[in-house]
């Protein structure tokens, strides 16, 4: 997908519900490098695994900053069923990195945080708009359309849903 920006109103091409995932980190303490360095890289054989296998379930994510010591990834899945086999899968990334992350939050002390959070948003409860940006967020991970697709006030999109 571009980073160009697309002109005019658009929209996610989203059809039906979809769950979103955020999971994030914060540092705590910047100076304890071996609590948090490993939080931090261990998402990225988890995403490169479940962006290789299309029946994952995994749509797309965004990598985001809340500022200096919080970093977090919003994910979009097509359903908490499909996120929820990922997260207990036997053979698959999470299981050993969520043991792994468990010790070192123990060892840790509080050096560095962590949180998620999961919605299941129905159809008829989401809807977006995105001026003059580039694919973003839930409308990267499943394409755009003009606003005028799926109707042209939150209301409207919120119905058609």
């Amino acid at each position: 997908m571009s980073s160009k920006p697309i002109e005019g109103r658009m929209t996610a091409d989203a059809q039906g519900g979809v769950t979103v995932f955020n999971i994030g980190m914060r540092i705590n303490n910047f100076r304890a490098v071996r609590s948090w360095w490993p939080v931090f890289r261990a998402m990225t054989p988890m995403l490169k695994e479940l962006s290789k296998d299309p029946e994952s379930g995994l749509l797309g994510y965004e990598l985001l900053l809340g500022g200096p010591r919080l970093l977090y990834i919003a994910q979009y899945w097509e359903s908490s069923e499909k996120l929820l086999a990922y997260a207990s899968a036997q053979g698959k990334e999470h299981r050993p990195a969520w043991a792994a992350f468990n010790r070192r939050m123990r060892e840790g002390k509080g050096k560095v945080g962590f949180w998620h959070e999961t919605y299941v948003v129905p159809a008829g409860a989401h809807e977006q708009v995105y001026v003059n940006m580039p694919e973003f967020a839930l409308g990267k991970a499943v394409g755009v359309v003009p606003v005028g697709r799926r109707g042209e006030s939150a209301a409207d999109r919120l119905k058609a849903a």
